[in-house]
């Protein structure tokens, strides 16, 4: 039991997780509990123990609930009443609560893998056959490095020397480190998360959220109204992401160039060189076998008359497995330990893995090293950790959009824009049901986009339409919970489901800040245009998935938003509830945990950008030391998304790489040779 956690509030916890989904519940509580402490910052752990403690008073349900009952005493009936009270209450932190304790029950109810050889029971009712991929025999060539715990006294920190330290390795550390080390540069990278074997990958949901994701999944805003993903680990992003390998657009890069000051995007040549040699490397291609939820997109698309077609992806020989979210056993995936990071470990650049950077060092305004905490091997149960201080001319943070400004917080760098600007790609979430099995977490995650709605238009961004490939967990996560037995009946029809996603261009924004315990704190808000977009995507994927041959159909929000056709209706009576349908969408509330928003890219917080007031970082990578002149902190560079001025509207991995090799070109003209 965790050690802060009292028995009657995991009693309350086993009590909630047995009503959102039955069984196992009190296995499931201690899960939630234990992860709960390791990934949620402290105020947020108090705050759902106290909710736990007013659910069992009496006195604060006849206030908040007009129930007089503690909710060990209520009937099951009456627990899912009361727990739908709270989703659609008009009080923000009521919905928050519910929000929150909904994701955190279907999930873990559902990734749980199970106790023994038997596996989960509710996989087997919802037919969740996953394939098992076998496992590579070319194994990758990286070797973290071993640091020499024994070598000191557990006060003393280790001390590494480098010409340049890269913080974090995911697509943009990767590119960089791999540019830097075979110019011959002394390169150390420094991540957070552990280093995970392509034979030892995860086989299930929950050890992948535990191992490879930022917060062990438990990933979201501030008041748990979006939910986000993000990688955790030697790769980053690029150990468990989709896949999806499409470039900004153009029109995007020329607002940068236009409104940002940033040359050479939209008519150099070097981001054209830059893209195709990135290209080349990740061995991008089309995804040669759609699976059935891509080819239902490619379907509705063409009976439609939208633009529609296969995806590009760097996984040149993946055709079935679907397990890209628990990284790639098989090593099709061209990852950065397949990739940049494996070339520059070639060239020789150390890679230390489970060190969590926690400050740039300076000396007379220039850069000097980073110090962190480095998890100690082999201390699990009681976790250790010592101070390592990696000395180094020249620092990269290539950590993502929400690590690398809260380093620069905690460094207390004092440009303004730090932590600002944050942008995420708000997506909605559409599903219809189609006649045939889909099996939405077998074959190639992505297959198959439409951009048909690609450019900006008045009083709307721009987003493209994907599917959504979920494993049971994350789909038992995003699907609306209107009662114990009807969210088991949705899950046990999830064989059916064509999942949707449009992922949206700047829908409002955000600010990362540290919390007093040193945490990240994410918060953002939809702005007018930005729900006006999530509801035309949602309208425009509801009848996408009625062209490819749909019945039931429902956009993700508390209360759900659905369309159910009537056996027997006329086909123009039909027709005619589809339109009505789509006009509540049209009207749809994507307030704070009304309609469900979710988000797997953050982007601009560090953004670059020729005015020193309002960019952090100049148009060469280069962080600014105040916003007052354009002076820079020697020596201190940004190589990751927080440099994106605004969203692009499409998946953000080639075009942070192809920045990551802009500010690689800095790093070598400025460093010693």
């Amino acid at each position: 039991m965790p050690a802060s956690w009292t028995p009657r509030e995991l009693a309350t916890l086993a009590i909630l997780a047995e009503t959102f989904v039955r069984g196992d519940a009190v296995r499931r509580a201690r899960l939630i509990a234990e992860v709960v402490e390791r990934a949620a910052d402290p105020a947020q752990v108090r705050q759902l123990r106290l909710v736990l403690r007013l659910m069992e008073s009496p006195l604060a349900n006849l206030l908040l609930a007009r129930r007089p009952t503690a909710l060990s005493s209520m009937s099951p009936a009456a627990r899912e009443k009361y727990l739908l009270s709270w989703s659609g209450s008009p009080i923000p932190a009521r919905r928050s609560a519910f929000a929150s304790l909904r994701k955190l029950m279907t999930f873990t109810a559902y990734a749980d893998p199970g106790v023994d050889a038997r596996g989960n029971p509710r996989h087997a009712v919802i037919g969740y056959r996953p394939d098992a991929p076998p496992v590579t025999s070319d194994r990758t060539t990286i070797l973290p490095e071993a640091l020499p715990f024994d070598s000191a006294s557990d006060d003393s920190p280790l001390v590494l020397d480098a010409d340049v330290a890269i913080v974090g390795s995911g697509a943009g550390g990767g590119v960089v480190a791999a540019a830097l080390a075979e110019a011959g540069r002394s390169v150390v990278v420094i991540e957070a998360g552990p280093f995970v074997a392509e034979d030892t990958m995860p086989r299930d949901e929950l050890d992948a959220f535990s191992r490879l994701y930022l917060n062990h999944g438990l990933l979201a805003t501030w008041d748990g109204s979006i939910t986000m993903l993000a990688g955790s680990g030697v790769g980053g992003g690029t150990l468990v992401n989709w896949m999806t390998t499409i470039e900004a657009p153009t029109s995007v890069r020329e607002t940068w160039a236009r409104d940002h000051g940033i040359p050479g995007l939209a008519d150099g040549e070097d981001w054209t060189e830059d893209v195709v040699a990135l290209e080349r490397e990740l061995g991008v291609s089309p995804v040669a076998q759609p699976a059935a939820k891509d080819r239902a997109i490619l379907r509705g698309a063409e009976t439609l008359g939208w633009d529609a077609a296969v995806i590009r992806r760097d996984g040149p020989d993946c055709v079935d497995c679907g397990s890209c979210p628990f990284g790639c056993r098989r090593g099709t995936k061209q990852s950065g330990i397949r990739t940049h990071l494996a070339r520059a470990h070639a060239a020789g650049a150390r890679i230390v893995a489970q060190v969590r950077i926690t400050k740039v060092l300076t000396e007379s305004g220039e850069v000097v090293g980073v110090e962190g905490n480095a998890f100690v091997p082999g201390t699990e149960a009681t976790p250790r950790i010592r101070r390592l201080i990696v000395h180094a001319p020249q620092v990269v943070l290539a950590a993502g959009a929400l690590r690398s400004p809260a380093i620069l917080q905690a460094s207390r760098f004092r440009h303004s824009a730090i932590g600002r600007n944050l942008r995420i790609h708000p997506v909605p979430v559409v599903a219809g049901r189609l006649p045939a099995p889909v099996d939405m977490w077998n074959g190639p995650m992505q297959g198959a986009r439409s951009l048909e709605f690609e450019a900006d238009e008045p009083g709307r961004n721009g987003y493209i339409i994907e599917s959504a490939p979920g494993h049971p967990g994350l789909l038992a996560l995003v699907l609306p919970w209107e009662g114990t037995d009807a969210h088991a009946a949705r899950m046990h029809d999830s064989r059916y489901l064509l999942p949707l996603v449009a992922v949206t261009r700047d829908g409002g924004e955000g600010r990362v800040s540290l919390t007093r315990a040193g945490r990240v704190r994410i918060d953002y808000r939809l702005d007018r245009t930005g729900s006006a977009t999530l509801r035309h995507a949602a309208v425009r994927m509801a009848r996408l998935a009625r062209a490819a041959g749909a019945g039931e159909i429902f956009v993700a929000a508390t209360p759900a938003v659905r369309f159910r056709p009537v056996v027997g209706t006329a086909p123009a009576a039909e027709e005619a509830a589809f339109e009505r349908f789509v006009d509540t969408i049209g009207m749809m509330d994507f307030g704070a945990n009304r309609g469900a928003v979710f988000s797997a890219h953050q982007m601009g917080t560090i953004r670059m950008g020729a005015s020193p007031r309002d960019h952090a970082c100049d148009p060469l990578g280069r962080v600014r030391s105040t916003g007052r002149r354009d002076r820079v902190v020697r020596g201190l560079y940004v190589a990751d998304t927080s440099l994106f001025p605004t969203g692009i509207g499409v998946n953000p991995m080639l075009t942070v790489m192809a920045l990551a090799r802009r500010v690689a070109r800095t790093v070598l003209g400025e460093g010693r040779a």
